[in-house]
């Protein structure tokens, strides 16, 4: 039962484009990573790139402070590569806030995450 509520919430994210607020509590970091993944739509003239953005959740399921990019595999100029940075910065704004679970929200909040972003040719 409780993959199929996981599997509906992901079902939800894709079909309205962001984090459904009514979606089932978020248990582990794995369904936290589907969930902003599911949200991810990178630009279409990507070709082969890639970003990691390092963020840190308030037990409310926002953001501590702004995405910081780590880690940028873009080819192309420094537009190229703000575009795809800024298109993985959209796609986690666009999933907040997430609905933890209660144990979930107590462990997670201040921690440093880190989210890799790919191009679909990855």
């Amino acid at each position: 039962m409780k993959g199929v509520a996981r599997l509906l919430a992901i079902a939800g994210v894709v079909l309205v484009g962001g984090y459904p607020s009514n979606a089932a509590p978020l248990d582990t970091m794995t369904e936290v990573g589907d969930a902003i993944q599911a949200c991810w739509t990178p630009p279409a003239d990507a070709g082969n790139a890639s970003v990691t953005l390092s963020f840190s959740f308030k037990r409310d399921g926002t953001l501590i402070g702004p995405p910081r990019p780590t880690a940028i595999k873009v080819d192309g100029d420094a537009d190229a590569k703000k575009s795809f940075v800024d298109a993985a910065t959209a796609a986690l704004q666009k999933c907040l806030p997430l609905n933890f679970s209660p144990k979930l929200a107590q462990g997670v909040a201040g921690n440093v995450f880190s989210l890799r972003f790919d191009s679909p040719k990855q």
